[in-house]
């Protein structure tokens, strides 16, 4: 079993299994009062890390570099320096594949690794988003078959999805509340003391690591069932030619309303998520309606801000083949570098398909990753080109400093803003 002091406090060696934006605020909490191993199977990734730099611009720098110094923290990608940790907590990414199905892969090799390393009385903590049922149905079988061991009575399980919001330095980590879980009622005591050491904001203990699973997908499937239907929304509006957004702003005046705007919905959650949760049910027999529909309107809306684009140049007199459209922002959301789940893209391949030449610009996004993941090439700076369309796809604060008039063609020129940012005097039409 775990050893505790009298405090509560949990006397073990931590390892954090993936170190993106989860892992390493994850990692840097926890080395603030346990030593801690970060492991990712990227070398590159735990080189520049051991050296103090985050591309992913989550990690407390000061915290960082002392915990470094201290060697309270430590990175790598050898499997050999975890074997003595006793607790491993792994937040390795869960995407969907081509065909909107959960990808497990990522997950399942990580529990084959840990099973190579699991000795009795340890204890894996799973962060990764996943469907209800998957951490004993799933991970806990290959964590057997690996280790040797039998679970629960070898070694034990708990989950406690993740609820970090990238690029928001206000609610951070400690500053969010946690719901945890337990493979035995006394795991999961113990796995919320632990989190409620380094938890600011309280821990919620769920009577069972289903429930846990199970919270963390509605989060996310309930913000995205409320986006499309904003979204939706913004479709029929556009064809009574009013703005959405008027009508939310009047609609907002009634103390009740849920004030959620239309717009994308990309990123490593709210547009990945509400799969994993149909998945589930479709398993079990049942057609999940309403999320599915959700999910339907939303992936459909970068193809209408294409065509809405298209319609405008064309209203203006415009040629739309070989006409020079310049996309604003491609990371999933503002005053992030983080591109994941990015339906900018949607915009980006829809206006090709109409001949359209087209140039995205993101100070924030890393050029070589766009360029690997979506086969975009980003422009470095924003040259003097003449655009006779231009697409506010994400609100980066910098992109309210732009003068659009020098970078637009002339009064034919459409600007459309996918956010409702920009001045209203300076647009052609919003979403």
């Amino acid at each position: 079993m775990l050893n505790l002091n009298t405090n509560g406090v949990v006397n073990q060696h931590i390892c954090v299994v993936g170190l993106g934006y989860v892992g390493l605020p994850l990692a840097i909490a926890f080395a603030k009062k346990y030593k801690v191993i970060g492991f990712d199977i990227d070398a590159a990734r735990t080189s520049e890390l051991q050296q103090g730099q985050d591309r992913t611009q989550e990690a407390d720098m000061a915290s960082l570099q002392e915990l470094l110094s201290s060697s309270q923290l430590v990175f790598s990608s050898d499997v050999a320096t975890i074997a003595n940790c006793n607790i491993f907590i792994v937040t390795v990414p869960t995407p969907i594949d081509q065909f909107k199905k959960p990808n497990l892969g990522p997950l399942l090799k990580a529990s084959e690794m840990l099973g190579s390393v699991l000795k009795k009385d340890n204890l894996v903590i799973y962060e990764s988003t996943v469907y209800p049922g998957c951490t004993e149905e799933d991970c806990v079988p290959i964590l057997e078959k690996f280790s040797g061991l039998t679970f629960n009575q070898d070694f034990f399980v708990g989950y406690s999805p993740e609820r970090i919001n990238p690029g928001d330095k206000v609610n951070t980590l400690t500053q969010i509340k946690k719901v945890t879980s337990g493979s035995t009622p006394e795991i999961a005591e113990r796995v919320d003391q632990l989190y409620a050491s380094i938890i600011t904001a309280g821990t919620h203990k769920a009577p069972s690591i289903k429930v846990a699973e199970a919270s963390k997908a509605i989060e996310n499937a309930q913000r995205d069932i409320n986006i499309s239907f904003v979204n939706e929304l913004a479709l029929i509006f556009d064809r009574m030619g009013i703005d959405t957004n008027d009508v939310i702003e009047a609609a907002a005046t009634k103390w009740n309303f849920l004030r959620f705007k239309p717009g994308l919905v990309g990123g490593h959650c709210i547009g990945v998520d509400p799969y994993y949760l149909a998945h589930k049910a479709q398993t079990l027999g049942y057609h999940p309606e309403v999320i599915l529909s959700g999910r339907k309107v939303n992936d459909n809306m970068g193809m209408f801000i294409a065509n809405k684009v298209v319609k405008l140049l064309i209203n203006k007199g415009n040629n739309v083949k070989k006409s020079r459209a310049l996309i604003l922002g491609v990371t999933f959301k503002e005053n992030c570098p983080d591109i994941r789940n990015s339906r900018v893209v949607d915009i980006y391949n829809e206006l090709q398909q109409f001949g359209v030449i087209v140039d995205v610009y993101d100070p924030h996004a890393d050029q070589d990753q766009v360029q690997r993941e979506y086969g975009i090439p980003l422009l470095a700076d924003l040259e003097v080109v003449k655009y006779d369309s231009i697409i506010l796809a994400v609100a980066h604060q910098q992109f309210l400093q732009l003068d659009l008039q020098k970078l637009t063609s002339g009064a034919k020129a459409v600007v459309f803003d996918t956010k409702a940012f920009l001045n209203r005097h300076l647009i052609d039409a919003r979403l």
